[in-house]
């Protein structure tokens, strides 16, 4: 049994290095050009939420996708925004508006003062190393966003990539989350009709 655990786990951390190596190699114009695409073709995904519902959001880190295009035009639709903040029992979800101060933790982390309200967001904005077309996504190997996932049951959780780091298939465990939608450039993949 732990052998099947340490094979899977390399399977995902060599899947992990392959796509975040497609991802670091895009030009910079490429990502902001497919940050502003995504904004676009993920906002109707968010439709369905009331009003003032809040939205966890992510300050991208090294060559990520920023979702910052999507959390103005969220804003713009009557939207709140959280971030998340990282603590010894997982992530916790502070309420954050545009130029409030951010706080520069471990791993370049861009996170809210510890004084900013907690809240319970009703849909997540998701980070991501690698996904396939069933929802299922590989992170960066914390659990984090799994372990969120599950205390938010209901919760819409939307990723955004380029479309360089989906693979054919994330090995996936029954403590995974797959996601509602994956947006990329390209479009929005929609696992099992969602």
């Amino acid at each position: 049994m732990k052998r099947d655990a340490d094979a899977l786990r390399h399977v995902k951390a060599d899947l992990r290095s392959s796509a975040l190596a497609r991802r670091d190699a895009c030009e910079p114009s490429f990502r902001a050009d497919a940050s502003a695409r995504v904004a676009v073709l993920a906002l109707p995904l968010f439709q369905g939420l009331a009003k003032g519902a809040v939205v966890a959001g992510f300050f991208p880190m090294r060559s990520e996708i920023d979702p910052r295009p999507l959390m103005q035009a969220l804003v713009g639709h009557g939207f709140a925004l959280a971030l998340p903040c990282v603590t010894k029992d997982g992530l916790v979800f502070r309420h954050w508006v545009y130029g409030d101060p951010l706080a520069k933790r471990r791993f370049g982390l861009s996170e809210p003062l510890d004084s900013a309200p907690r809240v319970t967001p009703a849909a997540f904005i998701v980070p991501l190393a690698a996904f396939d077309r069933r929802g299922h996504r590989i992170g960066y190997g914390a659990g984090h966003y799994d372990r969120a996932l599950a205390a938010h049951p209901g919760a819409l959780a939307v990723g955004l990539a380029f479309s360089i780091q989906e693979v054919p298939r994330v090995p996936d465990e029954p403590h995974d989350h797959p996601l509602n939608a994956v947006v990329t450039e390209e479009g929005v993949v929609r696992p099992h009709g969602t």
